[in-house]
């Protein structure tokens, strides 16, 4: 036990058995808890069922000799005090400011011992901070109602500075009819046109690579996806609702008369001196219609392959595949996780005037110069399948398919693998060995399998800490011995992780980068599943035949200060 939680144990334990709160016996019990587990003993004893959280936070309270705020005494916080700290922040630390006094400023914290906290609210607000003590929930819930009503004050900010008029949208039910003419006279009036924009704009500053407009039953709720997490921006009126939505519909040529079925389009938007692509994809809800902006820069693509987050071993594997003149590399993974990204980093790499490449993909991210690019068009006909049939006619060298879907765009991808073609692919599983899972599962022979694949890549995207406020700690003795980092030798085992500050907007994170796990088809993982190998075994295998899985990769960038253990957990954590 350390000497501060020794100290926390001796005072809190000592005033909660004074308090008749616990016995003696129960505060040993939760300190022996404590030893396996490393939690604090408050949370242990809320847990055990020995106390209220009321009787703890009281004690916390008496014990630090500050003060304890009851949910009643939080209703009372005004929206001036609220606008002292960023929300992001208010979140981060679930903490509050509650009163001023002089240069004093007394923040209402569920954590008073979070001296990183209490710092960082004391260079944001350049005042000295006095803690107090609250329930999470209570806190939790006074941030919602506060910064609801904060965001709906710097929403009507936005209008009034760009010279707003009043706007009023009744609300419709499903079934009335909608009056065509008047809602694209309302979408088109200037309050609506600026708010649109400033979502768009507001978005792109921030990063953001999805806008996601959503109705609910009371509020419309707009939330941006910054470095793979959603993050909650505004929730305007319920009233603004059918005027967003029909804006951005119109922006990208979709029906506005039609509310009951999901619809696809684009448009382009400049700011500054860059242009943006955004794809939108509406579908209906039962509280109206959700829309999601994808957010992609028409600019010529610019990542190399070494800097996607491969270690020298996989890019060496990587290599050598990818200038082999025929096969298949089929790349794993869910949605968002830079799958496209590292195909495109391929083709930048492999591309040359000797080399007829040829794509056909849904959509076309990024255009590379030197590659012929085809957009596939699923309502006439242009399949993946039936633009591979149509590329094989065209005698290219190299073949990407955006994705494979079904049976026959994969039957004609291997196929091409085993006529001469480099053929290049994405497929959605867990990881790499599953990819020869789901291949035969969708009704490939696996001898086909064994003889065209190549290289399985399964990755995942994870955060990279802000190197503006990265700060090093040493990890707990049971989180070291959980990932058998050399428990003998704790004192050499550090983690990163960020502070939070205003580059990252406070959350410690800024970017991302991939973690890999690649699958040489050889010789011996061919007759595994020409055996008909369970995937564990041919893990196994692959292991021994030195691949780094997921989670390897992924410690060995938190063990680097690259990202935090918690990405880890968050992205990729095994099951046990």
């Amino acid at each position: 036990m350390s000497k501060g939680y020794r100290q926390e144990y001796d005072l809190l334990g000592n005033l909660l058995i004074k308090d008749n709160l616990i016995t003696k016996g129960q505060l040993e019990e939760a300190y022996r808890k404590h030893k396996h587990t490393g939690e604090r003993l408050g949370d242990i004893l809320l847990n055990m069922g020995l106390i209220s959280e009321q009787d703890l936070l009281k004690t916390l309270a008496k014990q630090l000799h500050i003060e304890y705020i009851d949910r009643e005494g939080l209703s009372h916080v005004n929206q001036a005090l609220a606008q002292m700290i960023p929300e992001s922040m208010a979140r981060k630390y679930l903490a509050l400011p509650f009163s001023v006094n002089d240069n004093t400023l007394t923040v209402v914290m569920s954590d008073p011992f979070d001296l990183l906290a209490i710092d960082n609210i004391q260079k944001v607000t350049q005042r000295e901070i006095r803690p107090a003590i609250a329930a999470k929930r209570d806190i939790e819930d006074s941030i919602n109602l506060l910064y609801k009503k904060r965001e709906e004050a710097q929403l009507l900010e936005v209008l009034e500075d760009l010279h707003a008029q009043h706007l009023e949208i009744q609300e419709r039910k499903e079934e009335e009819k909608v009056d065509l003419e008047s809602l694209k006279q309302q979408v088109e009036d200037a309050p609506v046109v600026k708010l649109v924009d400033y979502i768009i704009s507001n978005a792109i500053s921030k990063r953001a690579s999805d806008i996601h407009i959503e109705p609910t039953e009371k509020e419309l709720l707009i939330r941006y996806r910054i470095d793979g997490v959603l993050h909650k921006i505004l929730s305007p009126s319920k009233q603004l609702q059918s005027a967003i939505i029909c804006r951005i519909k119109i922006l990208s040529n979709l029906d506005i008369a039609e509310r009951r079925l999901p619809q696809d389009g684009r448009f382009t938007v400049k700011f500054g001196s860059r242009e943006i692509d955004l794809r939108v994809s509406s579908v209906p809800t039962i509280f109206g219609e959700k829309i999601v902006l994808r957010l992609l820069e028409k600019s010529s693509f610019n990542f190399r392959l070494e800097e996607l987050g491969m270690d020298n071993h996989q890019l060496k594997i990587f290599r050598h595949h990818m200038y082999l003149p025929y096969g298949m590399i089929l790349l794993t993974g869910p949605t968002g996780s830079g799958k496209s990204t590292t195909l495109y980093s391929i083709l930048s790499r492999i591309r040359s005037p000797e080399k007829n490449i040829i794509t056909i993909e849904d959509p076309v991210e990024y255009q590379i110069e030197g590659i012929n690019q085809i957009q596939a068009n699923f309502k006439i006909g242009l399949s993946f399948a039936q633009g591979l049939r149509s590329i094989l006619r065209q005698d290219p060298d190299v073949i990407m398919v955006g994705e494979i879907r079904d049976q026959e765009t994969a039957e004609i991808s291997i196929r091409s693998a085993l006529t001469g073609h480099l053929v290049f692919s994405t497929l959605h599983t867990n990881d790499a060995v599953g990819t020869l899972i789901r291949l035969i599962n969708m009704g490939i022979e696996p001898f086909l399998v064994c003889n065209s694949l190549t290289l399985a890549v399964a990755q995942r995207l994870v955060r990279r800490i802000c190197v503006h406020c990265k700060e090093a700690y040493t990890p707990s003795e049971t989180l070291i011995e959980h990932f058998g980092l050399q428990p003998d030798r704790n004192e050499s085992v550090v983690f990163y992780r960020g502070r939070g500050c205003e580059k990252c907007n406070y959350t410690g994170y800024f970017g991302r980068i991939g973690i890999f796990e690649l699958l040489v088809v050889n010789q011996s993982i061919r007759n595994l599943v020409l055996q008909n190998a369970l995937p564990d075994i041919i893990k196994r295998k692959a292991i021994e035949n030195g691949m780094t899985t997921l989670l390897e990769s992924g410690l060995h960038k938190v063990i680097q200060g690259i990202t935090s253990i918690e990405e880890i957990f968050r992205t990729c954590m095994e099951e046990d």
